[in-house]
This record gives structure tokens, sequence and C-alpha cells, in this order.
């Protein structure tokens, strides 16, 4: 399938340049999170894959045929669920750096009360995303 014909590609050269760009920050956020506590990966590549969809069918297979970052984002795409090992890294890092930041802020309590927000806000996106079950192996790869 040519990259001109993909019903998913956006029509505006400009607009697929921008969100190629975005797709880059993301990944390159997502690869810095896996060394970066506090910083996490999944989201971002999700992001990045998100933003590749439209404007890069190339960058998006080289993402879904990735050995590290390739199960996760097949079975998003696919299934959209997540493993559990992956809900809980989110859920405990979100906990701790939050909980971090808070006590950091201390003597702020407005900007307390907004990174509190943030995380029960963030606690409750990634507390509602399907478990994908144990006994299911994530979508293969497609051989090109």
């Amino acid at each position: 399938m040519s990259d001109h014909r993909d019903h998913r590609l956006h029509r505006s050269s400009l607009l697929r340049a921008l969100l190629w760009i975005c797709g880059a920050v993301f990944l390159a956020l997502g690869i810095i999170g896996i060394a970066l506590p506090g910083l996490p990966t999944t989201p971002f590549v999700l992001l990045s894959a998100a933003c590749f969809v439209r404007a890069s069918p190339r960058a998006h297979r080289w993402l879904l045929q990735h050995p590290s970052f390739g199960p996760t984002l097949r079975a998003w795409e696919e299934q959209r669920t997540i493993s559990r090992r992956i809900r809980n890294v989110a859920l405990i890092s979100m906990l701790l750096t939050g909980s971090f930041s808070v006590w950091f802020l201390a003597g702020n309590p407005w900007l307390q009360a907004v990174v509190a927000m943030a995380i029960v806000t963030g606690l409750i996106v990634v507390l509602r995303l399907k478990i994908r079950d144990p006994n299911q192996n994530p979508p293969a790869a497609d051989a090109d």
C-alpha cells in the first residue's frame, strides 16, 4: 500500500509534517522514560504511534514491528488492551512521582491541589483501561 493511498494518512502535507515531528518528540520522550523514573514510556509511545498513523505509515509500521514497542502497540491498536504489568508500573510511577511532587510543593496548597487532581485523573484513566487476558498472547507482527 502506498503512503499516499492510506486512508488514515492526513491530506495536508503541512499537518503530516507537524504530526511526524510530534510523533518523533513523543517517541524520544518515551525512550527517555525507559531510563528516567517518573517519565512514562507507554503513553508517549502510544501517542507517537497515533501521530505516525496519520503522518507516516512507514514510521508507524516500524513501531508496530519494533521488538520492544510492537507488542504493546499492536495489543492497543487491535484490542484496546494493555498488560497488567504496564498498568501497575504506570500506577506506581504516578503515585510515587506525584507524591514526591506534592511533598516538594509544601507551602503551595494551590499547586499541591493541582498536582493531586492530575494524579487522581491519571489514576482514573489508567484504572479504566482494559487489561489483556494473561492467557492471550499479544497480536503477532505482520511479516512484510
